[in-house]
């Protein structure tokens, strides 16, 4: 654990960050950039900003029914403020353009084109600060036949192909529980932002990213991907199975399931031990790693009456103590309360505007030298208005860039 004066050793402290986005994709990049120590402004419409400060869970607060702020826009906008601009108004935007000047990043996730007819497009505001590093977040990208096509994470997991891999083989395709599409462009994102900034502080240029989600997929989907080039077969839903590997796959024991991983020799010879059937090793049908997933339904048929014999818990003790990689079947109460997650101090309290609280994760990895805190709760719509353009314009000379 870092010492507390470690906490001020904000790794992206100097950076200002300008946030014209909303819902998930484009606030979850800038909450990378705020939990690092990063100035981060999220700029918002007048009449009721980011549309998921409406989204449920709504806490209470103490004035009432009527006194509720959203868990789900607390999770992604903690560390950050908010101004209140209304870009169709002509002095409003030329508030937002000193803003620019003053700012070393810019996010947004509309349609491409819509910035630029107002005025925000990425040469637009390179006239005004040729530093600047503009990351555009889209479904599709900037070009290209599907440039305009409307987007959601659930669209863009069917058209990556994400979706014809999830599932179980004998039912239809389906997305992933998380959002992993505006999750992973959030991360590519911030990525990707940080190498243009390094160059900037080189060559004095800014850069355009565009940033798209169904890119971000294919980008994730590398092991999917490289079997189809490889051997011209279109990879299919295995449930929680492994194509290339066995036993690695979910199993019901007497009370509960729970998954297995004896992903090389040495930990299938150890769970065959642990189940009993020193034998199996041997079987010339389950003899090399490749061999096991090729037969795995066959394998499965197998392990599955023997795990029913007993409960997950007794299961996963005899495998962790072999070393084999195991785990419970968790839902989020189960992982939430884990004494490994709470240990390592991912769980944070915190105090919304309205001063409901409730618990949120943080950013969950460590730095050396540093200390994760929540030192600003989420903002209340333009609630930073004043604050901000006192403080960013006009910038000091000594830029962070």
């Amino acid at each position: 654990m870092n010492s507390p004066h470690t906490a001020s050793l904000k790794p992206l402290a100097g950076l200002r960050v300008l946030e014209f986005a909303q819902i998930a994709a484009g606030p979850f990049t800038g909450s990378l950039f705020a939990d690092l120590g990063a100035d981060v402004v999220k700029v918002e419409r007048p009449d009721g900003g980011d549309g998921m400060r409406g989204w449920p869970p709504l806490h209470v607060g103490s004035d009432g029914p009527e006194d509720v702020f959203s868990g789900n826009f607390t999770s992604l906008n903690r560390n950050k403020r908010s101004v209140a601009l209304d870009i169709k108004d002509k002095a409003d935007l030329a508030r937002l353009y000193a803003l620019v000047e003053g700012a070393d990043i810019f996010i947004e996730n509309f349609r491409p084109g819509a910035l630029i007819r107002s005025g925000l497009g990425y040469d637009q505001l390179k006239a005004h600060n040729p530093h600047l590093i503009y990351c555009s977040i889209t479904g599709y990208g900037q070009s290209g036949p599907y440039a305009q096509k409307g987007a959601f994470d659930v669209t863009v997991q069917a058209m990556s192909g994400v979706m014809s891999v999830t599932g179980e083989p004998d039912r239809p395709p389906v997305k992933c529980g998380v959002p992993v599409g505006d999750f992973v462009t959030g991360l590519y994102a911030a990525f990707v932002i940080l190498a243009a900034v390094m160059r900037a502080r080189e060559t004095g240029k800014g850069a355009h990213i565009d940033c798209s989600i169904l890119g971000a997929l294919l980008g994730i989907s590398a092991l999917q991907t490289s079997e189809y080039f490889g051997t011209g077969k279109v990879p299919r839903r295995l449930g929680s199975a492994h194509p290339r590997n066995a036993p690695y796959a979910g199993f019901d024991a007497s009370d509960k399931p729970f998954t297995i991983a004896a992903g090389n020799d040495k930990l299938w010879r150890d769970t065959c031990a642990i189940v009993g059937r020193p034998d199996l090793p041997d079987d010339p049908r389950f003899a090399t790693q490749s061999l096991r997933a090729r037969n795995q339904d066959e394998l499965a048929a197998l392990l599955q009456p023997i795990f029913r014999t007993r409960t997950a818990a007794e299961w996963l003790a005899e495998l962790d103590a072999k070393g084999v990689p195991c785990a419970p079947i968790n839902d989020f109460a189960d992982i939430l309360a884990d004494p490994h997650v709470r240990d390592m101090g991912w769980v944070q309290p915190m105090t919304m505007p309205n001063g409901a609280t409730a618990e949120t994760v943080g950013f969950p990895v460590g730095i050396s030298d540093y200390t994760f805190e929540i030192t600003r709760q989420p903002p209340q719509l333009g609630e930073h208005n004043e604050e901000v353009f006192r403080e960013w314009t006009p910038r000091p000379i000594a830029k962070a860039l």
